[in-house]
């Protein structure tokens, strides 16, 4: 019997594709992007196109299994575990953490998770209600997007951007710190279709990316100066009286504030800072401004440094003083997220904190895992559920968080698909289901399509979802509440029950029938004919979602975070333009064809990369002896990993990159966070992934 179900794709990814599987005789046997999909169009990125590769892989983690060896080693496989049942995995976990919370507190256990999924239920619903019941430590989950979401909010007060779809009608598109053709391929046809009605891409990044080699004008920039070169831009904008006078008169607050600050950055100052030339900035500033309608597609790259969050904030302050935001094609997109509007609380049902504790649970930032494993108290971390997460690999300062890790008396369990660098301390690993194995409802951070993603097999094995396996818990727990036998439909349900006035005409029946729906911005009947094409212009008239309804080019809640309440640019205290012995700037890539760590372990995705390079500029290589091809070691303060060195184009003098790959997938068993730190962002407690000075030299020959 042959069928085909509609999913959705759930990985961290702003595309969130619609999918179609074909199923014959139970068994997936061809996955294909859904045709009918208005931004996924019919095709998937390469690395989803091979997913049934990961679905059917034989490394997959098909049951739960016990440690029986010491932690650590580099496990590709199960040799280090023993299979038991699910009820002795579940009764072991309750059993433990029963003990931990009785002899340290319930604050003693620490859930840590991410976007492995950023599906609706898988992200963030029965795993929420189990650790708020329980009065587990909660994670600030920050280590990707907060600090850009932070500076975008403080200007919009609402995470809302351009429609991709809208792309095409631009006539002047800047890619900033926003890797289109790498990673957000499904912008990239609408990019195309401007371009050939006349458009000009503009890319600007530290790294020769692949939209950079199809840019019109390629614009390198020293790392962490973004703030910088949007203040020189509005410097040169305001002073040439290019700012649209009535938008920002009706629709901004804090314009006058805004002129006086920004005659600190002339082009010739920016200049210093950003490596971009004077005459470079101006015109960059003078295009932008005068070729209509102007989009800028900025991705979370440009907020990964200390001051990212303040870049944010700067770059979104553009398109507001030139009244972008008017035309169809104009405006800006970091993330649309903040359209969806579903109850999450009913979801995640914080209240039951106050059933064990009384109080709010205490907050850990997951940038910070390796510090809290070993030195947090008053409880210490003496449990850890690792799920939607490989925090051995994408965790920052690596050498204290495995330190951390492989602590005897920490009791970790880790829900997965694969044998990790995590599973490989796990004492208690769980067998997750794909998104092919169960059912949920699919947000996007890069369109306005909500769609439900249909279950297409049987789980393999005995895997099983994050819905059922806190469910599970719950029930080895004692936990007697009515929210932890909710079934998916009726999770879903709640979900959709909310009081945004986008979601009309939206619910469950009508995403099983069509597969996805535009968020309704025109408040029609569901069904009419014009509701899904309607360009959607969510700040022409203003409607700015801040407590002024204007966008805030000045915000005194800044001011209380010891910020400048219009924006500034502060030089990385980690710069090789500051020192500390270290003269070279890391740029901690993601490889293109993976997703963060996700995809690493997949040989037909491993063929499309090479992780082992280390990218270096010919005058630096030149510098230190270092040839095309030689092994090289790259140190810091933190730690060191040795890699090949590629000498090219792709970085400028005084900076080098590398991608992320599992550690134990890297020659040394260490991967490029044993450099990177735990240092926080200006806004937002983000990850400083692009704040990372390191030296370079010839590796010495090992015996």
């Amino acid at each position: 019997m042959k069928k085909v179900v509609h999913a959705a794709c759930p990985h961290d990814c702003p595309d969130a594709c619609g999918v179609l599987i074909t199923i014959e005789d139970g068994r997936a046997t061809k996955i294909q992007g859904d045709p009918a999909h208005p931004v996924t169009r019919g095709f998937l990125c390469a690395k989803v196109s091979k997913y049934l590769d990961r679905v059917y892989s034989p490394d997959r983690v098909l049951y739960p299994m016990r440690r029986v060896a010491s932690k650590g080693g580099g496990a590709k496989n199960a040799n280090d575990f023993r299979r038991i049942s699910w009820d002795e995995a579940l009764s072991a976990i309750a059993e433990r953490f029963k003990e931990v919370a009785k002899e340290f507190g319930p604050e003693a256990l620490l859930p840590y998770s991410y976007g492995g999924t950023l599906a609706v239920l898988s992200g963030s619903s029965m795993d929420r209600r189990f650790f708020h019941r329980f009065g587990a430590s909660q994670l600030e989950r920050s280590i990707c997007s907060a600090a850009g979401e932070a500076g975008l909010k403080s200007v919009l007060g609402v995470k809302l951007g351009t429609e991709p779809e809208q792309f095409a009608h631009s006539r002047y598109i800047i890619a900033w710190g926003a890797n289109i053709h790498g990673n957000n391929v499904h912008l990239w046809p609408f990019i195309k279709q401007a371009h050939r009605a006349g458009a000009r891409l503009v890319v600007i990044d530290p790294y020769k990316t692949r939209t950079a080699k199809h840019a019109d004008w390629y614009i390198p920039i020293n790392p962490g100066t973004d703030a910088a070169l949007a203040l020189g831009m509005m410097h040169v904008i305001i002073g040439a009286g290019l700012h649209d006078a009535d938008y920002v008169e009706k629709y901004t607050v804090g314009f006058e504030q805004l002129r006086e600050k920004v005659k600190e950055y002339p082009p010739q100052r920016v200049a210093k800072w950003t490596g971009i030339s004077e005459e470079h900035i101006h015109k960059l500033a003078r295009e932008y401004a005068t070729h209509r309608p102007a989009v800028i597609r900025v991705n979370y790259g440009v907020q990964r440094s200390e001051g990212g969050g303040m870049a944010m904030r700067a770059i979104t302050m553009l398109p507001c003083i030139t009244g972008a935001w008017k035309e169809v094609g104009g405006g800006l997109q970091l993330s649309t997220s903040g359209g969806w509007g579903l109850r999450r609380e009913a979801l995640d049902k914080p209240e039951l904190m106050q059933q064990t504790l009384g109080r709010p649970a205490r907050v850990v930032n997951m940038v910070g895992l390796g510090k809290a494993l070993n030195t947090l108290k008053d409880p210490p971390i003496q449990a850890l559920y690792v799920y939607n997460s490989n925090p051995a690999a994408v965790c920052p300062n690596h050498n204290e968080v495995i330190r951390g890790l492989k602590r005897p008396d920490l009791f970790t369990v880790v829900h997965e698909q694969f044998f990790t660098d995590t599973t490989d301390y796990a004492d208690i690993v769980l067998p997750a289901t794909t998104f092919f194995e169960h059912k949920d409802l699919q947000t996007a951070y890069g369109h306005y399509y909500l769609q439900m993603s249909n279950q297409a097999i049987e789980p393999l094995g005995e895997c099983r979802s994050n819905v059922e396996v806190f469910r599970g818990l719950a029930g080895a727990m004692d936990f007697e509440d009515e929210c932890f036998s909710e079934s998916v439909d009726e999770m879903i349900d709640t979900a959709l029950s909310s009081s945004n006035p986008w979601l009309k005409g939206i619910d469950r029946e009508r995403l099983e029938k069509d597969g996805h729906a535009r968020l309704n911005f025109e408040g029609l009947e569901s069904g009419t004919a014009s509701q899904d094409s309607r360009p959607f212009l969510p700040f022409a008239q203003g409607g700015f979602q801040t407590p002024s309804g204007k966008a805030e080019l000045y915000n005194p809640a800044l001011i209380t975070q010891g910020l400048d309440p219009v924006v500034e640019f502060v030089p990385p205290k980690e710069s090789r333009h500051v020192g500390e012995g270290f003269p070279l700037e890391l740029l901690a890539r993601k490889a293109d064809n993976y997703l963060n760590s996700t995809f690493s372990n997949l040989p037909t995705v491993q063929e499309m990369e090479d992780t082992g390079l280390l990218e270096i500029h010919a005058k630096d290589a030149e510098a230190r002896g270092i040839h095309d091809g030689d092994p090289v070691r790259v140190f810091n303060r933190r730690g060191e990993i040795t890699l090949q060195a590629h000498v090219n184009g792709a970085v400028q003098a005084g900076v080098v990159a590398a991608k992320l790959n599992w550690a134990k997938l890297t020659p040394g068993g260490s991967n490029i966070n044993t450099l990177t730190s735990e240092k926080l962002t200006d806004m937002g407690n983000s990850a400083t992934f692009y704040s990372v000075l390191v030296e370079v030299e010839l590796a010495k020959p090992t015996r």
